[in-house]
């Protein structure tokens, strides 16, 4: 069925990236047009079930900024409405609603909370925030919180640790090793000789073989045996290369010549696999998570098999070549790959059996994802909503509220905040009814101040215009803006669910003013 519906986002991220999302149970708070235009992208990507929480009645202005309810709605339940409104997009989501406020949900019944995959928060203010965040920290369920007020938005993921397996980076180097060739590949390069006298052969050799050869004849003219490093050593090296074309048109030596960069890079891995190795958590116990038992044998194989260097991809690029040369280099590459995979399967069940596991709970596919991907993990952690709200990062405000291309965001972010703070103490938003205005802005523009204190910046001040809009905002949701900042959201939400690509690492703002979307590491 979720074949041919699913077809297009398949391709994104594959069969196992739709299996989590079709096990994937959601919870929204609040489905005012923010959390109605989040929900509804990932109804339609199919999740699982989702479940809507919302203790208020559709009113008419509700008209006029969610799409998720109609005329009909007026007087109903607002999160029965767009409940059914929901369900009608994709019959094969369970949906669920609860007629209950968030907030009062989050003081009464905090383990309600611990059925979900993932719940996504929107247009809480501090207090709920930072309540719930520790509720689902205890739980182990990952929160979005989403909130867009006026013409700002905010989006900021809490998760205490999220390890992504396939990152799927836009740019990287592929894995061809052409600076540190294995045995069975330099045996194979030894067999081809570049200076065939037949012209046909001779422009039908791969590039990698080339450039292996040409490493080799490099390190062994160069004392030290190091491949290229400073600039002119690696333009030498190009011109090395270009010295063995016979003609002009031989796209393999051009094609040599421009991956040559690919043999001045650092051998071994990365220094941020290195530093995932040396993390606490690669120190297996019986509650390490699978991802972590396979960082411990990572971190074996490369100091063992691997010599240095984390297990081989297998793949290699189209490249000119006779098809014999093609097919015998990558039948080199899938059988290192291979012979790679089966050591660290074997490390995998060594350390499962050592933490009194069952060697084979973590399975085969998943092992053999690792290694394709062993360059490419990640590790993300999140500070808590609370320590962030009471431990300020000073240094990286004040840095912000200076610089002239973030002071906008960093301005939202501290009003955001001094609007909850003026909501406790004056029990309505700022600008929220008719007259008072004038008032709203003296008493918002004390409130940023003293929170502004708070924060340990003591000395600095926020333009009036950002609190005059603010004012002016009045707390409405605008749909456009809902629509972008839910937008955003429900990628993140299908980010943590799927572990496929990096989720934002820091709090995401909106600036609808001048259409800047800035990350904000607090």
């Amino acid at each position: 069925m979720s074949k041919t519906k699913y077809d297009r986002q398949l391709r994104i991220w594959g069969e196992v990236g739709q299996a989590a999302l079709e096990e994937a149970s959601i919870c929204l708070l609040n489905c005012g047009p923010t959390g109605s235009e989040a929900l509804k992208n990932l109804v339609l990507g199919g999740v699982g079930s989702i479940t809507i929480v919302d203790g208020s009645k559709v009113e008419l202005g509700d008209l006029g900024n969610n799409f998720m309810v109609d005329e009909r709605s007026v007087g109903q339940s607002k999160a029965k409405s767009t409940c059914a409104f929901l369900q009608e997009l994709n019959d094969s989501v369970k949906a669920k609603f609860v007629e209950e406020s968030p907030d009062t949900l989050i003081m009464t019944s905090p383990s309600f909370f611990s059925q979900f995959t993932l719940v996504i928060a929107t247009q809480l203010v501090e207090d709920s925030m930072v309540k719930l965040d520790r509720i689902c920290r205890e739980a182990d369920v990952k929160v979005v919180f989403v909130r867009s007020y006026g013409l700002v938005g905010l989006v900021r993921v809490s998760v205490q640790e999220h390890t992504i397996i396939d990152s799927k980076p836009d740019h990287f180097l592929d894995d061809l090793r052409l600076n540190n060739p294995w045995p069975e590949l330099k045996s194979f390069v030894e067999t081809i000789d570049l200076n065939v006298s037949d012209h046909v052969a001779h422009k039908h050799i791969p590039y990698v073989v080339i450039l292996v050869k040409m490493a080799d004849e490099w390190t062994k003219s160069h004392s030290g045996g190091n491949l290229p490093s400073t600039r002119e050593e690696k333009k030498e090296f190009k011109d090395l290369v270009k010295s063995k074309m016979i003609s002009m048109d031989e796209d393999n030596y051009k094609e040599a010549i421009e991956a040559a960069f690919k043999v001045f890079a650092p051998r071994g891995i990365s220094s941020e696999i290195q530093q995932i190795c040396n993390d606490t958590c690669a120190e297996p116990s019986s509650n390490s998570s699978d991802f972590w038992v396979m960082v411990a044998a990572l971190k074996e194989f490369v100091s063992n098999e691997g010599d240095g260097e984390a297990p081989l991809e297998g793949s290699i690029p189209d490249m000119t070549s006779s098809t014999e040369h093609y097919i015998n280099l990558q039948k080199i590459y899938l059988a290192k790959a291979e012979a790679d995979f089966l050591a660290m399967e074997k490390r995998v069940k060594n350390i499962l059996k050592r933490i009194g596991r069952d060697p084979s709970s973590i399975s085969k596919p998943t092992i053999k994802s690792f290694c394709k991907n062993a360059r490419k993990l990640k590790v993300c952690r999140y500070r808590m909503v609370e320590d962030e709200f009471s431990n300020p990062s000073v240094t990286e405000i004040q840095k912000c509220l200076a610089d002239e291309d973030y002071s906008g965001a960093m301005g939202f972010y501290v009003l955001l905040r001094a609007v909850d703070r003026f909501t406790a103490n004056y029990n309505k938003f700022p600008g929220q009814f008719d007259g008072g205005m004038d008032e709203d802005i003296s008493r918002l523009k004390t409130t940023a101040l003293s929170l502004l204190g708070d924060l340990g910046c003591n000395g600095s001040v926020l333009p009036d215009d950002l609190i005059n809009e603010m004012c002016r905002f009045g707390a409405s949701e605008l749909h456009v803006v809902a629509a972008f900042v839910g937008g955003i959201a429900s990628q993140e939400v299908i980010k943590l669910v799927t572990k496929q690509f990096v989720p934002m690492l820091g709090t995401y703002i909106f600036n609808g003013i001048d259409h800047k979307s800035q990350l904000l590491t607090l």
